[in-house]
């Protein structure tokens, strides 16, 4: 999309209260930076040496049950643990700040084929994993002490997976990390200000605009925000006001399933591999207060900037002063609309 936004600016991220450069003239430059290797997905539907495939032994010591379709267990190297000790070494200075982090955390392998990624499964398949992400979120929220329920995955070597097992994460702690607590922040304010909910006004916004939206069901919109940082960021939002997975309805739980599946197959035809991303969703907190201000929506950031081999880094300037993207959300979304969602990459 050229003559739109092609200079410098900034924009504005009400979630965040923060804002992002767009330089659109700096897709330009030449580019001599690190190419990585084109990821291919894997043909092998069992690999004996893998710790998450069923019957495997994990590096922890467990073995896995002969698990037929979803398999959730406690981390075996966890971040954070559910008892903590009681007493903390404290620095003897009041800028030195540190207190105890209590958490539990546990791994989610959403099918038993390793092949699999979450853009080559059925969405009867995804669907499965929805309802099990809801259980968690459901189970870990209802614990007195868990004050948020993060839901996540990240997708390939290069977002740091450990593992290319289709799986995800869910790390449930005793805070509101940094991140939604922001947007708490932020969607209260927006509440109190305009009588209204920030993302359901967002989404009207954005339908009625049209520009960014990437597709849409009965259910969910998939969008590159105003505000994207990444590449080729997407919002996922769903369209009626809820604020968690468990108050989904049947038939929107559906559509989260089909939105995921688009959204992970157009990301794999985009530059023909396998496509990173760390996808997550930012729910209601479980602190037990009054959360009508929250509205439930996915975030994905993946990394590939020009190419299957050609990424983004968050160095310099980004590090040190504010977030900054080259191709603008309108050209990102434009490109993300004219990929398949109907074949898979590489083609039979």
């Amino acid at each position: 999309m050229q003559g739109k936004f092609q200079y410098p600016h900034r924009r504005w991220n009400p979630l965040s209260q923060a804002w992002v450069m767009v330089s659109p003239h700096r897709t330009q430059r030449p580019w001599q930076g690190e190419v990585s290797q084109k990821a291919a997905p894997t043909a092998v539907t069992y690999d004996p040496e893998c710790y998450l495939c069923p019957g495997n032994k994990r590096a922890g010591g467990a073995v896995n049950p002969q698990y037929d379709s979803i398999f959730t267990f406690v981390n075996d190297y966890a971040a954070l643990l559910p008892d903590p000790p009681a007493h903390l070494d404290r620095p003897a200075s009041s800028l030195l700040v540190a207190e105890p982090a209590r958490g539990l955390c546990r791994v989610l392998c959403f099918h038993p084929d390793h092949s699999l990624t979450l853009a080559r499964m059925t969405r009867p398949e995804i669907r499965r994993v929805a309802d099990a992400w809801t259980r968690e979120y459901e189970e870990l929220g209802a614990i007195d002490w868990i004050k948020y329920v993060q839901i996540f995955e990240n997708r390939g070597a290069m977002m740091g997976a450990s593992n290319p097992h289709p799986h995800g994460q869910i790390w449930s702690t005793g805070f509101v990390p940094d991140e939604p607590a922001a947007e708490t922040l932020a969607q209260q304010a927006y509440l109190a200000k305009n009588g209204r909910c920030l993302l359901c006004d967002y989404v009207d916004e954005e339908t009625h605009a049209g520009e960014r939206v990437v597709f849409e069901n009965e259910h969910f919109v998939a969008l590159v925000p105003w505000w994207a940082v990444w590449p080729f960021e997407v919002l996922l939002i769903s369209k009626r006001h809820a604020g968690t997975m468990p108050e989904l309805t049947s038939d929107e739980r559906d559509g989260l399933a089909d939105a995921l599946k688009r959204l992970t197959t157009r990301y794999d035809n985009l530059f023909e591999t396998s496509f990173p991303y760390t996808m997550g969703f930012h729910q209601s907190p479980t602190d037990q207060e009054d959360h009508k201000e929250w509205h439930f929506h996915v975030h994905f950031y993946p990394p590939l900037l020009r190419s299957a081999t050609v990424r983004k880094f968050m160095v310099g300037f980004e590090m040190l002063g504010m977030p900054q993207r080259d191709i603008t959300p309108e050209s990102a979304a434009e490109r993300l609309r004219a990929c398949s969602e109907t074949h898979f990459w590489p083609r039979d």
